[in-house]
């Protein structure tokens, strides 16, 4: 029977897969079409991508610069050069900014190149039967593990597995922010000496050209925008259905920028309903081991990439 079977793909799911893995029998699900969660790259076409999830890396602690700068020499990783300009012109300390190789859902498929994934597998329910865990999924599929680790939101933790998790956990005030993203690609547009804008507005907060990571060679422009929360908790409930939000945020760029409406060529809006907590808690992951139960992710720890491969490893520690 499997060891562990591990819901999301995101950073704190191929962290926690890739350290289990050297001991253990390990499987993923995603109800995504492949890896990286938040930190998804969205392809265009050939080779035209937009990292429209996390948008750069800056290590804080020295684990994970170790780590990053690992992948940087292994070249799976690079430095996000060129003008990143602050028109909010707050003060903070210059960092580095690491990008993917190919699309900032790197970590995921580095972690998890030889792991068994299982995509476009969404998980209806779990159950715990004493001496192993079934998880059923919307395909109809069932699975069994001896152990199962929840990658997930808070919210949707709280319905898939409310009644498996201890108070300390289910009483925690988190508070899981919205974003609105909008992908948009310009034909024959010049390109600027910008590598991203980081705007004083209250809608549209920054935008990033992706034509500057040095991925591809493109006569087309394309570029990445990105709400501020208090817009987006006002409209991600109703950006699918209502373009106004979109065209919103794209009117927004189009006054700030000076490019043209009738060069768009493509646009596509995605809402990550909870997309990260801001302030974390008093824990950094939970491991149930009567029940074999294991929870980590970002959350735990507070919005960046960071805190989800820090919660990976607080929760490996713990069930070693």
């Amino acid at each position: 029977m499997l060891d562990f079977c591990i819901i999301g793909s995101g950073v704190s799911g191929s962290t926690i897969a890739h350290l289990l893995s050297k001991k253990y029998s390990v499987h993923i699900l995603d109800k995504a079409r492949g890896p990286g969660g938040r930190a998804s790259n969205k392809r265009y076409k050939q080779n035209l991508s937009f990292d429209h999830g996390v948008q750069y890396i800056s290590p804080k602690s020295k684990e994970f610069k170790k780590f990053i700068k690992n992948l940087y020499k292994k070249k799976k990783a690079k430095i996000w050069g060129g003008a990143h300009i602050d028109l909010t012109f707050e003060k903070k300390e210059i960092s580095e900014k690491f990008i993917g190789s190919i699309g900032n859902n790197f970590i995921s498929k580095y972690y998890t190149k030889k792991i068994k994934k299982s995509f476009q597998s969404s998980v209806k329910s779990i159950l715990n039967n004493k001496f192993f865990w079934e998880i059923k999924l919307d395909n109809g599929k069932n699975i069994q593990a001896k152990s199962i680790i929840l990658t997930c939101p808070f919210p949707q933790l709280k319905k898939i597995a409310g009644k498996y998790i201890g108070k300390k956990i289910l009483n925690l005030k988190i508070n899981m922010e919205p974003n609105i993203t909008t992908m948009l690609a310009f034909k024959n547009q010049k390109t600027v000496p910008i590598s991203s804008i980081k705007f004083n507005d209250n809608i549209l907060t920054w935008a990033a050209l992706e034509n500057s990571k040095n991925r591809f060679n493109s006569s087309n422009s394309l570029w990445t925008l990105q709400s501020s929360i208090g817009w987006a908790r006002k409209n991600i409930n109703n950006y699918k259905k209502n373009k106004k939000a979109e065209n919103t945020l794209i009117s927004k760029f189009l006054k700030f920028t000076g490019y043209k409406k009738n060069k768009i060529i493509f646009k596509k809006t995605h809402g990550w309903k909870y997309s990260y907590n801001l302030k974390g808690s008093p824990f950094k992951s939970y491991w149930n081991k009567k029940i074999r139960l294991g929870l980590c992710a970002d959350w735990f720890i507070g919005p960046k990439v960071e805190n989800a491969w820090l919660s990976a490893y607080d929760l490996a520690k713990k069930i070693k």
